[in-house]
């Protein structure tokens, strides 16, 4: 499984660092005309957070094969990511303000892999 997490967390921070920079230079025209810009930053933000974390998530779990809360850590993570930048990136370039009331879902999500990851830390120690 960790394989799996650090190529999730790779895919999530090249993508985030791609992101980044496409807002900057070749959305920051869009971004401003929309308003949306510190949405944007935002978005790109938790992503490479939680892209970051992740990758702590598939270390760990080397180190700690048998703390089963890690896989749960690192599939909220993964989950968290897709909902709340994923929400966050679909309402900038859609309009539709309503993917902003999914946004918290992705957040509850962040917060549970936090969780499982203290669980896990916990067990192992």
């Amino acid at each position: 499984m960790s394989n799996i997490f650090f190529i999730l967390a790779a895919l999530l921070a090249l993508i985030g660092v791609g992101a980044g920079a496409f807002g900057t230079h070749a959305l920051a025209d869009f971004l401003a005309e929309v308003g949306r810009a510190d949405t944007y930053e935002t978005a790109v933000r938790y992503q490479m957070y939680h892209a970051l974390a992740l990758f702590g998530v598939a270390v760990t779990q080397k180190i700690w094969p048998q703390a089963g809360w890690l896989t749960w850590s690192g599939w909220l993570f993964v989950i968290g990511t897709v909902i709340f930048s994923g929400s966050l990136y679909l309402l900038i370039f859609s309009g539709q303000r309503w993917l902003g009331a999914i946004t918290p879902i992705g957040g509850v999500a962040f917060i549970g892999g936090w969780l499982m990851l203290l669980l896990a830390a916990w067990q192992s120690g």
